[in-house]
């Protein structure tokens, strides 16, 4: 019934027969190095928007500058300027002067606190990881425009599953592109997984036959493809959504999760993607990817207040460990944290 894309590997075997010697690479990694190891990849990934907002948000909260009302106009048009967003900006800036007359400070390098607390009230309700363990195969379906990274964020979840343990099977449901086929073999290569495909198929008898191939080999994960397309194309987000309703045909609790793709560099369209998208199929999760090329990392904040859904990972860089859950704090401090020192 289904047919694997061009060269296929093996699928794993099903978790009953696994050997643990076998379990893919960076299973036992040790979590404290994961950990900082991480932190510094997300510093670094966070630079070119830390060079806007940190740096600028260093120099106006400095020792002896005063707090009054160009402080705080300036301080609005530096996180406007890192599309913060205006929702986000008018809440920080109240959280600030609510935190000012409440403590009676007075100078403007007492503020650093302040405005790392109200980010982290922001954001924090956005980091929610993901659990997987409910079903299996537990399917997660990823949507996204062309060229947010849909495809690579697959191959990067792939990999991070395997380093949890988990077997993963990959479905090629962007069949109006034959090189989104390609890329995507490419990465179950890489990552040694199957990718099911089948070229010129409908992308919903596809992802059909992955479910029922993932069932059959007691699979944990089905991460599954769709083609990308703009908010605005009304005939590929019917077909969207028909993706969905025959997955769940075979299976009423599926998709369990559905993972909007975001491309960091887009900014305030963002916002607007995640609602022409939640709209037509209720997406449960966030990707936001390639904020290593962006200066305009602040857009999670407006997120935040504007379409808040959870921010299940975040990518920043081009390897297949730069993309891991979002950890608020972690975020923060890599956003705020020692900007004016480097």
């Amino acid at each position: 019934m289904f047919g694997l894309f061009k060269k296929s590997v093996p699928a794993p075997a099903p978790a009953a027969d696994r050997n643990p010697a076998e379990e893919p690479q960076g299973a036992s990694e040790d979590p404290t190095e994961a950990r900082q190891g991480w932190a510094a990849r997300l510093r670094q990934g966070l630079k070119r928007t830390r060079d806007t907002l940190g740096r600028q948000i260093n120099n106006l909260l400095k020792v002896g500058a005063r707090i009054d009302e160009n402080l705080y106009e300036e301080l609005e048009t530096v996180l406007l300027t890192a599309d913060v967003g205006v929702e986000a900006t008018t809440f920080l800036l109240e959280s600030l002067r609510q935190r000012v007359r409440r403590d009676a400070l007075s100078d403007a390098s007492q503020l650093h606190q302040a405005l790392r607390d109200a980010l982290i009230e922001l954001l924090e309700p956005l980091e929610v990881p993901l659990n997987v363990a409910a079903h299996r195969p537990f399917v997660i379906m990823l949507a996204g425009v062309n060229g947010a990274g849909k495809t690579t964020t697959i191959g990067k979840l792939a990999k991070y599953y395997q380093q949890q343990g988990k077997s993963v099977l990959l479905a090629a449901g962007d069949t109006f592109r034959a090189a989104a086929q390609e890329q995507l073999s490419v990465w179950g290569e890489r990552n040694g997984v199957s990718v099911i495909a089948q070229a010129n198929a409908d992308p919903a008898a596809v992802i059909h036959d992955a479910y029922s191939a993932a069932r059959a080999r007691q699979i944990d994960i089905l991460l599954a493809d769709t083609a990308g397309r703009l908010p605005t194309q009304l005939n590929l987000m019917d077909e969207i959504r028909k993706v969905k309703r025959v997955i769940q045909k075979i299976d009423p609790a599926a998709p369990h999760e559905i993972l909007l793709v975001l491309d960091a560099n887009t900014g305030q369209n963002a916002v607007a993607q995640i609602k022409a998208f939640d709209d037509a199929i209720q997406v449960s999760g966030l990707v936001l990817t390639k904020l290593d090329g962006t200066a305009r990392g602040g857009v999670i904040a407006a997120i935040a207040r504007t379409r808040p859904r959870p921010v299940r990972f975040i990518g920043v860089g081009e390897q297949l460990d730069d993309l891991r859950p979002f950890v608020a704090a972690d975020f923060i401090d890599a956003l705020l944290g020692g900007a004016s020192n480097e």
